[in-house]
């Protein structure tokens, strides 16, 4: 379901993959190989006044308007929205329709499903260890205990190094705090899965191309009669590529490249 992502590109790279001006507001860690729902991310907007690209931080786990309290919505059920729903319900509706944004990302990470051809667990191969009586003096080797199933975890991304980073379709909204302060917050819009993906998965979050950059892109002072609709379809699997991840990954606490590949 894509609960997670990363982000190997800085704020000078996103600045200059997206073309938006430096703003030295905007304080943003070089990397994040982990990026886990309710923390504070990079996302592209359209500026209100000036109706030019604009970076800013928001809650990944959108929070609409009409929410009495952001708690309602701690189950990280709208750090996601489908693209099938996003004219029914509330919660995408009017940020479909006003509020689109850029998600920049240089991949995400995806745990299989059962039913799918591949199995969400592996066995790794045991590795055999001294035998501290033995194998110090040229004894026997000592063969380690059976291993424990893993739960795999995909590492997915664009097949051309040079597209990244690249941006997520997101949806965002803006929720007025007890102190008269806002907190914006987003969600990635998934589809359906491409031919790739659909080995491990139902779902996969949207990618767009950045010729599709504008059409997305939406202020939030007007709603946009022109509903980028065309562009709620999964990339190709040509254009993207798959490779085991490191199960640790699972934590969000661990963070570092050392999540993108596995090594037994």
């Amino acid at each position: 379901m894509c609960g997670r992502y990363y982000r190997r590109s800085d704020k000078q790279k996103i600045a200059e993959a997206f073309h938006i001006a430096h703003d030295d507001d905007v304080i943003l860690p070089p990397w994040d190989y982990n990026v886990a729902p309710t923390t504070h991310q990079p996302v592209i907007r359209h500026n209100r006044d000036t109706g030019d690209r604009e970076l800013t931080l928001m809650r990944w786990g959108l929070i609409p308007f009409f929410a009495k309290s952001p708690e309602e919505f701690k189950d990280l059920s709208t750090i996601l929205a489908r693209a099938a729903t996003l004219l029914e319900r509330p919660t995408w509706r009017e940020p479909f329709k006003r509020r689109r944004c850029l998600v920049p990302a240089d991949g995400l990470y995806e745990w299989p499903k059962p039913g799918h051809a591949i199995s969400p667990t592996f066995t790794p191969e045991p590795i055999d260890e001294p035998n501290a009586t033995g194998d110090l003096f040229g004894g026997p080797v000592k063969p380690t205990k059976a291993a424990k199933p893993v739960k795999r975890v995909f590492n997915i991304t664009l097949a051309d190094p040079a597209a990244m980073p690249f941006a997520f379709a997101g949806l965002w909204d803006y929720w007025k705090q007890p102190d008269g302060k806002y907190l914006e917050s987003f969600a990635i819009v998934t589809t359906e899965p491409n031919e790739l993906v659909s080995t491990i998965h139902d779902r996969l979050a949207l990618i767009l191309k950045p010729r599709d950059y504008d059409r997305w892109l939406t202020s939030d002072d007007k709603e946009d009669p022109r509903l980028p609709l065309d562009l709620l379809h999964p990339l190709d699997s040509d254009e993207m590529k798959m490779v085991p991840a490191n199960p640790a990954v699972g934590n969000w606490r661990n963070n570092g490249p050392e999540m993108l590949a596995y090594t037994n």
